[in-house]
């Protein structure tokens, strides 16, 4: 259980359309409700479990909620394993308006947690890999990590947080 930070501004945009944007909407017409909060942070959420599910992560009671007043996610399942219960978590902060996330998973193996690294402008997956590694040549660990939310090795962005296994 650990609370990683992320980047408001950086990630998917998630918020904006669908019934997530809908509700968004009620909330600014109407800031006072707290059905129209709930309902909109119920939406956010469901944005998020539905993003999660895209990147064909999934785990047992997977649950995820969205608290807009400190623009927090939680996530609750059972994971099969570490590397799972970890993208799920970068799945959930990797989004817009996000700047936290509670990550109250557990796993069925449990393996040595990651660390985490937030890109910076004029990073590479080799760059990072220097840093982290010692060797640029073991960017390709990093990428596989970060599977299936990176398509390329070359397309990481300023502000995306990324898992760093260890050696």
């Amino acid at each position: 259980m650990s609370l990683i930070s992320f980047v408001k501004e950086a990630g998917e945009k998630l918020f904006g359309r669908g019934k997530a944007q809908a509700a968004m909407t009620e909330v600014q017409a109407d800031p006072g409700n707290d059905a129209k909060i709930k309902a909109a942070n119920d939406a956010a959420g469901d944005a998020i479990l539905d993003y999660i599910k895209a990147q064909s992560l999934s785990a047992t009671g997977l649950t995820v909620t969205f608290d807009g007043a400190s623009s927090t996610v939680k996530v609750y399942g059972i994971a099969a394993d570490q590397a799972t219960k970890e993208k799920i978590a970068l799945a959930a902060g990797n989004v817009a308006g996000v700047v936290a996330v509670d990550n109250q998973m557990t796993v069925d193996q449990s393996a040595p947690e990651a660390t985490y690294y937030t890109v910076k402008s004029g990073d590479n997956l080799s760059k990072i890999s220097k840093a982290s590694y010692g060797d640029p040549n073991k960017y390709m660990v990093i990428f596989e990590a970060n599977r299936p939310m990176l398509q390329h090795p070359d397309k990481i962005y300023p502000g995306q947080v990324l898992r760093i296994p260890p050696q």
